[in-house]
């Protein structure tokens, strides 16, 4: 590592620490170090030389320019207290200083046992000293001689530290205009707290009275709309006589009506209870094969097999998982309505997949529907909403359903996911973690 010697001053008597310290002051400034690094390095270096001089003189003062790396170089000060018996130590207090003031202090020790401290102070970026440079720094300090005068020194150090004590002075401005912005800001933060705490109770309460509202009127619509399904069961049945084909027609209109309303019901009551976390899980073996087989049966009769078809494939999952089995056949039941909903032609296939991997169970309800487009993706989530087509108008619903099956997978711990092109079908996937996440409490 390249190495560059500046100048070397002898410790021969308590004048010469003077004279080092000003060497030192007069060495940084050349160097390009700002006002209190010039400041510190003079400090330590004059500290560390005052210690040396203490265990006697005859010691020296070096001052090195030295490579730290390829873009940094070091002002390096080795203090050797020459004058000093072999065994004898620099005083604590200038070790110390030298360890605060200056980025590295090494304690060692010379040939014959004098003590030695070398002190580096990295040189600022812009300020590599070449070997013209270096010429040029020697002969401005040749020029530039200081006379050891402790008088003068006094001085300037009173001056150092007034103008230190008037940026401490500064800085402590600084500090409290800081803290009483700091303070204006902690005080708006708590408002702010206490606004959103409050806004969050609203809403909490808000929250509480709608599904209190869903779950009564769930239960206030459930009983007249039974009677009016049973009646309207007991005249198509012709119990009480015959019909004439318009009756007939206008109580199936009421029939479907009812029938209908009830499913909105439901979900109503369905979406009330998940909210207010009243829905308990049945957490039982599922097996997929037999799930598949009691869905075929319950959807047969929705299916127009001249139109579309319903294939529910051979499940890729042999073994039993824990989960609700209801609340997956209500999720499964769903898709599956859906996409014969609005599958005009072809065919809705179903199927179980087991992703070793993630440990996830997916089942997965693909058509060759009408499809849906990007923008209506999350759409289709949200309450009460749907889209705009011919079908839709054909075949309406409650715009719960999905919204709802979004709540069931989380319930059960998984999610909901759907991927679909516009004229060539979607696919609706449940996703559940093959081990129920218990969670301890």
């Amino acid at each position: 590592m390249n190495t560059q010697r500046i100048l070397n001053v002898g410790l021969s008597g308590e004048q010469d620490v003077v004279l080092v310290r000003q060497r030192a002051r007069q060495v940084s400034k050349l160097l390009g170090f700002s006002q209190q690094d010039q400041v510190r390095i003079a400090t330590a270096v004059s500290e560390v030389a005052r210690g040396a001089c203490q265990l006697g003189f005859g010691g020296r003062a070096v001052f090195q320019l030295r490579d730290h790396d390829a873009k940094r170089q070091c002002l390096e000060m080795t203090i050797n207290a020459g004058g000093a018996s072999s065994g004898k130590t620099l005083p604590d207090d200038a070790v110390v200083t030298a360890h605060r003031l200056m980025d590295e202090c090494i304690i060692g020790a010379d040939a014959h046992g004098a003590p030695t401290v070398t002190m580096c102070k990295l040189v600022p970026l812009q300020a590599w000293v070449d070997g013209a440079r270096l010429a040029e720094l020697g002969a401005q300090l040749a020029k530039d001689s200081p006379v050891a005068n402790s008088y003068l020194e006094v001085h300037q150090q009173n001056q150092e530290l007034v103008a230190t004590l008037a940026e401490l002075r500064e800085r402590q401005e600084d500090l409290l205009e800081l803290t009483r912005e700091l303070e204006d800001t902690n005080r708006g933060i708590v408002a702010l707290y206490a606004e959103i705490e409050d806004k969050a109770e609203r809403l909490r309460k808000a929250d509480e009275m709608k599904s209190r509202f869903l779950s009564n009127t769930s239960h206030e619509l459930r009983t007249p709309l039974s009677s009016i399904r049973a009646l309207a069961g007991l005249l198509l049945a012709r119990l009480d006589g015959d019909l004439t084909p318009e009756q007939e027609r206008q109580v199936k209109f009421i029939e479907k009506a009812a029938n209908d309303l009830s499913e909105l019901v439901n979900d109503l009551l369905d979406l009330a209870k998940i909210e207010a976390g009243k829905v308990e899980l049945q957490l039982a073996p599922v097996v997929p094969e037999n799930l598949f087989r009691a869905l075929k049966g319950m959807l047969r009769p929705l299916v127009d097999e001249s139109r579309v078809e319903l294939v529910f494939e051979t499940p890729e999952v042999e073994d039993a998982f824990e989960s609700d089995e209801g609340k997956i056949s209500q999720v499964l039941r769903n898709f599956i309505s859906n996409a014969l909903k609005f599958t005009e032609q072809g065919a809705v296939r179903v199927r179980a997949h087991w992703d070793r991997e993630r440990d996830t169970i997916t089942f997965a309800v693909t058509d060759t529907g009408i499809g849906i487009s990007p923008d209506n993706l999350q759409l289709i989530f949200e309450e009460f909403s749907q889209i705009e087509h011919p079908l839709q108008r054909r075949s309406k619903g409650t715009g719960l359903g999905l919204p709802l099956c979004r709540k069931l997978a989380e319930l059960l711990g998984g999610r909901v996911e759907v991927e679909s092109q516009v004229g060539a079908g979607s696919t609706f996937s449940l996703i559940l973690p093959r081990s129920f996440p218990h969670i301890d409490g």
